[in-house]
């Protein structure tokens, strides 16, 4: 195999995300009614490669992928289609089923969230680490609220196994909720054995 059919190979699902993510979300705009959605998206994977480090072409895609069962009509299928089962599972994972009434869905997405694999629980932190980024400006009732939530997210993820590639990345997003509160962080440092 050549050098560039091997770039093509590891390279090409990952920027078709990118393009794919653009268009589910062509017509949505984020809550302060004039930023295009699919900039959250692609600051989450900005986030899991550039903050939490993560290089692994597959993680960012879903990172990138994150919302687009949740938020547009795209489907299960669809994203298997395009990006593979792993990539579509994860991004499943990622997403809250919105069938169920409110506190059930939620009870339902974090305990999800605490049994996933480290690479939907590094995508899920920088989803958190974005949204905290974004709620600085918004309303003090907006604020507390995404602010509560990710308290409730982190202490999902710590239930069960923190892998290793997870650590760095709920720290940092944990320091953020610290810093954006007057309590203390939500629980001071993850457990130490992995």
């Amino acid at each position: 195999m050549s050098m560039a059919d091997s770039l093509q190979a590891t390279y090409r699902r990952l920027l078709d995300s990118f393009a794919f993510a653009a268009r589910a979300h062509q017509h949505c705009l984020r809550k302060d009614g004039r930023t295009p959605y699919v900039s959250h998206s692609v600051r989450v994977a900005f986030i899991v490669r550039h903050v939490f480090g993560i290089d692994d072409p597959a993680v960012v895609s879903a990172a990138v992928l994150h919302d687009t069962l949740e938020d547009t009509p795209t489907d299960f299928d669809d994203l298997e289609k395009e990006f593979g089962r792993q990539v579509a599972e994860w991004v499943a994972t990622l997403s809250k089923d919105t069938r169920l009434p409110c506190e059930a869905r939620e009870a339902a997405y974090r305990d999800a969230l605490s049994r996933a694999p480290w690479q939907v629980k590094v995508c899920k932190l920088a989803d958190i680490f974005d949204n905290l980024m974004d709620c600085v400006t918004a309303e003090p009732k907006h604020r507390k609220r995404t602010i509560q939530h990710s308290r409730l997210y982190l202490k999902a993820l710590l239930q069960h196994d923190l892998p290793e590639q997870v650590r760095r990345p709920w720290e940092l997003v944990d320091r953020l909720v610290g810093e954006l509160d007057d309590e203390t962080p939500t629980s001071g440092e993850p457990p130490a054995s992995v």
